[in-house]
């Protein structure tokens, strides 16, 4: 029995010849994994390369002091730019992958990937264009830490991670994980939006009063 082509919910690989699709798609594997699992652990070796169909991977570093910070996220549809990077660099994980959603993923083999790199050019420019943007969200995050200000991020990342509801169930130190901030920071800065009447808190969750208000500072 073959197995199921889940190429097509990919749209970069359109561009692969029909026999090195199929053979990609033989040759792989669909996992699947529930909300919390640990897809990928910071000192593990790579040994697949992660294509999420469905759901979302939360990749994030934690420091010697115990401080985490979010790198990024997988969503469907795109792969995993730290697993690329150590596939290609022999190299084990330095970051954390989890599932923060129930997540559908296909895992590509070292040793498929290899071939396929070696011998099919629509398969390389199809990774490598997933890296290439991986690499600019990633530049695009560490300009924002550097140099962006917090209440702006904060407002961006509470009107994001909302997704239209109006209570968000996060702490003070998830959010300053996600913002690679201290919690002390975060917490000055959620009083603040508090005191305008913007945000209301109890233990846990915040709640968006005000997400106009928000979105209107996030767009500044």
């Amino acid at each position: 029995m073959s197995p199921p082509d889940w190429s097509g919910r990919l749209a970069g690989l359109a561009d692969l010849d029909p026999a090195t699709r199929a053979d990609l798609v033989r040759r792989s594997r669909v996992v699947r994994l529930p909300a919390g699992a640990t897809v990928f652990a910071a000192g593990q070796e790579a040994a697949n390369l992660l294509f999420v169909l469905s759901g979302t991977v939360r990749v994030s570093q934690t420091s010697d002091s115990g401080r985490e910070v979010v790198l990024y996220r997988v969503e469907a549809g795109e792969s995993c730019i730290m697993t690329a990077a150590c596939l290609m660099g022999d190299a084990p994980y330095l970051a954390e992958g989890v599932a923060e959603t129930d997540i559908e993923a296909v895992a590509i083999p070292r040793s498929v990937f290899d071939d396929l790199a070696a011998r099919s050019g629509a398969f390389r420019a199809f990774v490598f264009a997933a890296y290439a943007q991986r690499m600019l969200d990633l530049f695009q995050i560490v300009d924002e830490v550097a140099f962006g200000r917090v209440d702006i991020r904060l407002a961006q990342r509470l009107v994001t991670l909302a997704r239209g509801e109006s209570d968000l169930r996060i702490t003070h130190q998830q959010l300053a994980a996600e913002l690679g901030t201290a919690r002390e920071v975060i917490s000055r800065q959620l009083q603040d939006f508090q005191r305008r009447g913007w945000i209301a808190q109890a233990r846990g969750v915040i709640s968006l009063a005000n997400p106009a208000a928000l979105a209107g500072l996030a767009g500044g």
